[in-house]
């Protein structure tokens, strides 16, 4: 199961953070999770939140160039070496993270990442083996 993450190409100038977040904040989108990766001409917004469908109409619709992307949010044990084990079964399965951020909050002793990957389906079954799990969009209160 993939959640639908939001990308915005941003131009490296001072406010355009704050402009989009000030535009989602106007129309009661609310962010779960928020990563940013830049280079030296660009950087690159990347978005979980509550509406992704009206998130994206209202960005596209305010200028900004941006992308859809499945993700995957897995709930991660929150304590020591809890990330670690689930990289290591992760690595042994050879599936090939992209890149990954977490997410805001925490509920059940769990901390959620978001997971960019290259064979989702493999990814689920691993999880399954060593009994932890995707989670639901609906569950970060994202749809």
């Amino acid at each position: 199961m993939t959640i639908h993450q939001i990308s915005v190409f941003l131009e490296n100038r001072a406010g355009q953070l704050a402009e989009i977040t000030s535009v989602l904040s106007e129309n009661h989108i609310d962010m779960r999770a928020i990563n940013i990766a830049e280079t030296a001409d660009y950087g690159v917004l990347r978005l979980i939140v509550d509406d992704a469908q009206k998130a994206s109409a209202i960005l596209l619709e305010k200028g900004f160039i941006l992308t859809m992307t499945p993700v995957v949010a897995v709930g991660v044990p929150d304590r020591p070496g809890g990330l670690s084990e689930v990289l290591g079964l992760i690595a042994k399965a050879d599936i090939d993270i992209e890149y990954m951020y977490s997410v805001f909050g925490q509920r059940s002793g769990l901390a959620y990442m978001i997971f960019r990957v290259n064979d989702v389906d493999k990814l689920n079954a691993v999880l399954a083996e060593n009994d932890l799990s995707i989670v639901p969009g609906r569950e970060l209160g994202a749809h």
